[in-house]
Formats: structure tokens, sequence, C-alpha cells
């Protein structure tokens, strides 16, 4: 005796073949392949919110002149919006499937270049016409947002630089001195450009769902810059010193440290120079606290 045919499989057309997967954004649903899963080895978090996507756009401000660098594209949220509507768009992904999928996509398109690699390891100088006409945008890997902040905050610089960020390391680029929230990546940011909070992104805009909010920010770095390449150099080591030692009177730290190592004398004229109380803790002290510091402290014979 036959058996009974087996039921129709749901996922199966008429003809019993399976379809190919539809690309929602497609006008026309042209089939596509399978987006690739997030890679939590990556910090990968797809924006998935179409109205959040929108404002971003709008925050950002790009004109049909400029030239954007998007890092970490992923599966196109920002990038849709941005092909056609600038000048020229550069992707730098790292994700190896992700970026097949974005030179496949915009193949025949001259003004969209494709870069498979690490931004961490970017030559500017090297892909953009103009470095300091650049404008950047990325939704970037939370654990890596301190790293590629300072990347672009390296000489040449762009324009600005336009980050997703979790929404506690927004908070703590702008943070007031003596907050517990103020430290070295605030100083270290905001001696070289003006930061500004633009637009809160809940967890649910994203697959998957990570455990905390973010923030759009806007970076842009000072023009002209206010110190010279050396004098930053030596801002960053009393930064990255003072808040070693944050809960120390600062005059014990700049004594003591041995990234600093000032005389007792050194010390004392310093104060005298600048006339700050250096009894209290550098936590206490604005970004233009420690740019002064750091630049009476270059013309001391310590």
């Amino acid at each position: 005796m036959s058996s009974a045919p087996d039921p129709p499989d749901p996922a199966q057309d008429a003809s019993g073949s399976t379809p190919e997967p539809v690309d929602p954004d497609s006008p026309d649903g042209a089939p596509t392949s399978a987006p690739p899963r997030p890679k939590r080895a990556l910090g990968q978090n797809f924006l998935v919110d179409r109205n959040i996507q929108r404002r971003i756009i709008e925050v950002a401000d790009f004109t049909p002149g400029d030239e954007v660098l998007e890092i970490g594209p992923g599966q196109g949220a920002l990038t849709r919006h941005l092909a056609g509507a600038v000048e020229r768009l550069i992707l730098v992904e790292l994700d190896n499937a992700l970026a097949r999928r974005l030179i496949d996509e915009y193949r025949g398109r001259p003004e969209v270049e494709v870069i498979h690699g690490n931004v961490l390891d970017l030559d500017l100088a090297a892909v953009s016409r103009d470095v300091s006409s650049l404008r950047v945008i990325g939704n970037i890997p939370y654990n890596i947002t301190a790293p590629i902040l300072f990347k672009f905050l390296e000489r040449p610089r762009a324009r600005d630089i336009l980050l997703m960020v979790q929404r506690e390391v927004a908070d703590r680029i702008v943070a007031d001195a003596g907050t517990g929230a103020y430290g070295a990546l605030a100083v270290g940011v905001r001696s070289v450009a003006r930061v500004e909070q633009l637009l809160p992104v809940p967890r649910t805009a994203f697959r998957p769902v990570p455990k905390v909010d973010s923030s759009i920010i806007r970076v842009t770095p000072l023009d002209p810059p206010p110190l010279s390449q050396d004098e930053e150099e030596r801002l960053r080591t009393l930064t990255r010193a003072a808040f070693q030692w944050r809960r120390k009177q600062f005059q014990k730290t700049l004594r003591d440290h041995p990234d600093l190592a000032l005389s007792r004398e050194a010390v004392e004229r310093l104060q005298a120079e600048a006339g700050m109380d250096l009894t209290r803790r550098p936590e206490t002290f604005s970004p233009e606290s420690f740019i002064r510091l750091s630049t009476i402290m270059a013309g001391l014979e310590v």
C-alpha cells in the first residue's frame, strides 16, 4: 500500500524548488544571497532601524560634493543612503563575506570604492583626494572605539568624524572636569577637536540587540591645530601619567611618576607660572588647563 504524500514544504514554491532569498531593500525584490550572520569576534551589531538610519544621514549633513569614508559599512544600512548622494564614497570593511557583497553590489559604480581591510591600518593620504576635506562616518565596534577615534585624530586629520559609539563612551568624551566620567579620553580628544553629541540610538535599533544604548557623536578637529605635533605628544604623556594616578595630588604625580619626574623646584615654578593649585587632583583640571601645563613644562629645565 502506498503512503500518503508528504505535506508541501512552505519554504518551497509550486515547482518544488526553494526560492532565493529576496533583498528587502531592493525596489523590485531582486533575489540576493542571504546576508552573513553577525560575527561576535568582530563586534558586529547591524543597524536595522530605518528611521534611525535616515536620522543619522540627516545629522551627518553631507553635501553632493563631499568625499566620504564609511568605516565598517556591514550590510549597507547607511551605505545605500550615501551612494549617489555624495561625490565619492570610500567603504572600508574588514569582514570577508561583507566586503565581497559590497564589491559585488557596487561593481560598475566608479564613485564608490570598496577597501577590504582593517581601518586601523589605513593610510588616509593614500585613499583620499584631500584628507582635510574628507568626511568620515561609521557604526564602529564598541571594543575598538578608542583606537579608531585616535586613529582619525592622527595627522593629517579629516574635516569631521561622525561615529556611533556606546552611550557611556560618548558621555565620557564630553564630561566636565571634576565629574566621575571625566578622564584621559576627554582630555585626549578635546585638546585637538570639538565634540558634539547629536543623536541617542536605542539598543533596539540593532540586530543582534546589544546590552547598551548608543549615541552619535561628531568630532571636528580644530583647524588650525592649537598644538604642534611635538606638543601633542608631550600632552599625551602628561595626560596618560596624570590619569594613571588620578586620585593623587597633581604635584605628586608630576614629581614621582616615572614618565614625568619633575624636580620639586620645577613643580613650584610650573605652579607659579600656570597660576594653578597643583595640590588638586588631575581629574579637576580641564583640557585647556592640561594644554597650558604641558606647554609651560616644555619650557622648563627639568
